[in-house]
C-alpha cells in the first residue's frame, strides 16, 4: 500500500498535539482518514503497542476538544510491511465547529482542512458553520465568546427571589445540550456587544444634541440605565383646579416602560447596528432594529396578534415579571394615552420598528389647549426647564446611578478642583435638580423627584 497525504489523508509517525488539530479540521469539513505510525514521506514505522496509541488518541479527543466528536471516529489496527499502524476515520460533524476547548470557538482553537494542512478557521467560517448546525435563530446559535459573566443578570434574578443556578440557566436556553453558551446567554451576559444609543435633542428635530448616552453591557442593565435616563427626562407638570392638585408627567410611565422592552426584547440581534432613542421637546422614538417578523403586519400588531422573534428572550423576560405571556405591550402603550389628544404612532420599514411617544405637556410650551380631557385653571412646571452643561449632566447622571453623590464624588468624576465641583453642586441645588441632606463630611445630594 502506497501512503501518501492529501486533502483526506494525513499521514502522523508518532502521537503528538497536532493529530487533534488535524481530526478538528477533518470533522469541520469533508472527513478524512489519520494514519498514525506513518512517515511523512509515506515510509512505514509502524507502531510498538497500537491498542495503547488507540486508547491514548480516543482519550486526547474526549478531553481536548467539543463538541463531543468521539462517535464520528473510527480506530482500525492495519499490518503492512509486517509492522502495525493505526487508522483512524474521522467523519464530517454534525456539531460544528468543534473547536480545543483552551483555545475556544475562535480561529485559534478551530481548524478546517486546506490542501494537505490543517489551518485556523476565519470568523466567518466559524459563523458560516454555527448557522449552518443551529439554524438561523440568532439566540439559539452557539456564542463565538465562551469566557462569558453574568452579574447584572444575577441581580435581577435575586432581586425576584429566583435561581441563577447552571439548571436555570439550561432551562432558559442560555446552556445547550453541548454545555455551551448560546447567544442568549450572550445578551444577557456583561460582555454583551449590543448596544443602546440615547440623545436628547434641543427642540422638535436633531440640529442640536443635548445630551447623548451610549448604554452597553448586559441586556438587563442597559434596561435599567436607559429607563432612568429616560425618566429623569421625563420632566413633570402641575396643574391645580381650586384647591386640587394634579401631576401629569411629558410620558406615561407605562408606555415608556412598555417601548423601552419593546426595543430589547423584539429586536434583531444578529444585525450589529445599535438602537437608538431620541428625546425631542414634543416626543420620543424609539428605533428598533429588525421590521415587523415575516408573516406579520402593522394592521396585525395594532389589533393584538403577536409573534415574537426572540422567543427564549421573551420568556426570560417573562420569568422576572417584566412582560406578560401575551403581546399587550402595544395595547398598553395606547391605553395609557387614552384620552388625550396625541396618540403614539408606530412606524415600520424593512429593517427598523419605531414607536414615538408624544409629550403630552408639549403644548403648554406654545400656550395651546391643554391635551387632558379638561383644560386646566393654573398650570406650572414641578422642574424648571434648564440646558444643562456636560459636567452637570454627569453629576446627575451619577446620582441617579449611585442614589446619591458627594463633593468628593464629583471631585473625582469630573477631575476638578473642590471649589468647581462646589459650584457645579451649587448651580444644579439652585436650579431644584438636587437637594441637600446630611451636614459636614455626612454631607449628600439626591436627585428632586
Amino acid at each position: 500500500m502506497v501512503f501518501r497525504e492529501s486533502e483526506t489523508v494525513e499521514l502522523k509517525e508518532a502521537v503528538t498535539d497536532e493529530i487533534k488539530k488535524e481530526i478538528i479540521a477533518f470533522a469541520n469539513c469533508d472527513g478524512g482518514r489519520l494514519y498514525i505510525g506513518v512517515q511523512d514521506d509515506g515510509t512505514v514505522v509502524g507502531l510498538d503497542d497500537p491498542d495503547h496509541v488507540s486508547l491514548q488518541i480516543s482519550n486526547m479527543v474526549r478531553d481536548s476538544i467539543k463538541p463531543d466528536v468521539t462517535m464520528f471516529l473510527h480506530y482500525e489496527t492495519i499490518e503492512e510491511d509486517g509492522r502495525e499502524i493505526i487508522a483512524v476515520d474521522v467523519q464530517r460533524g454534525t456539531d460544528r465547529p468543534y473547536y480545543l476547548i483552551k483555545k475556544g470557538m475562535q480561529p485559534a482553537g478551530v481548524y478546517v482542512r486546506q490542501g494537505y494542512s490543517a489551518v485556523p478557521a476565519t470568523d466567518a467560517a466559524i459563523r458560516r458553520m454555527i448557522k449552518e448546525t443551529d439554524g438561523d435563530c440568532f439566540e439559539s446559535l452557539r456564542c463565538l465568546n465562551q469566557e462569558l459573566t453574568f452579574e447584572a443578570a444575577k441581580k435581577e434574578f435575586q432581586l425576584r427571589n429566583i435561581d441563577f443556578d447552571s439548571a436555570k440557566m439550561r432551562t432558559l436556553k442560555l446552556i445547550d445540550r453541548d454545555d455551551l453558551y448560546t447567544n442568549l446567554a450572550l445578551l444577557l451576559s456583561d460582555q454583551c456587544s449590543h448596544k443602546i444609543k440615547a440623545a436628547v435633542f434641543q427642540g422638535t428635530d436633531q440640529t442640536v444634541f443635548k445630551n447623548r448616552r451610549e448604554f452597553t453591557g448586559s441586556l438587563l442593565k442597559q434596561m435599567n440605565e436607559v429607563y432612568d435616563f429616560i425618566d429623569f427626562h421625563n420632566q413633570t407638570r402641575a396643574t391645580i383646579r381650586k384647591l386640587l392638585r394634579t401631576d401629569v408627567r411629558d410620558y406615561p410611565q407605562i408606555a415608556v416602560r412598555e417601548a423601552l422592552l419593546n426595543l430589547l426584547v423584539h429586536r434583531e440581534y444578529s444585525f450589529s447596528a445599535s438602537a437608538l432613542i431620541s428625546i425631542f421637546t414634543d416626543r420620543i422614538e424609539f428605533v428598533s432594529i429588525g421590521g415587523l417578523v415575516p408573516g406579520i403586519d402593522l394592521e396585525d400588531i395594532m389589533v393584538g396578534i403577536s409573534v415574537c422573534r426572540n422567543q427564549n428572550l421573551a420568556n426570560v423576560f417573562y420569568r422576572l415579571q417584566l412582560i406578560e405571556a401575551y403581546g399587550t405591550g402595544i395595547s398598553k402603550i395606547m391605553k395609557a394615552y387614552e384620552g388625550m389628544k396625541e396618540k403614539p404612532l408606530i412606524e415600520t420599514t424593512k429593517n427598523a420598528f419605531k414607536i414615538i411617544l408624544p409629550n403630552v405637556n408639549a403644548k403648554y410650551e406654545t400656550g395651546e389647549t391643554s391635551l387632558l380631557r379638561e383644560a386646566p385653571a393654573v398650570s406650572f412646571d414641578v422642574r424648571a426647564e434648564k440646558v444643562l452643561s456636560d459636567r452637570e449632566e454627569k453629576v446627575l447622571e451619577y446620582a441617579i446611578s449611585h442614589g446619591a453623590i458627594t463633593r468628593n464624588d464629583v471631585t473625582k468624576l469630573l477631575d476638578v478642583s473642590v471649589s468647581t465641583a462646589s459650584r457645579v453642586i451649587r448651580e444644579l441645588v439652585k436650579s431644584n435638580l438636587l437637594k441637600q441632606s446630611g451636614k459636614a463630611r455626612n454631607t449628600r445630594y439626591t436627585i428632586v423627584k
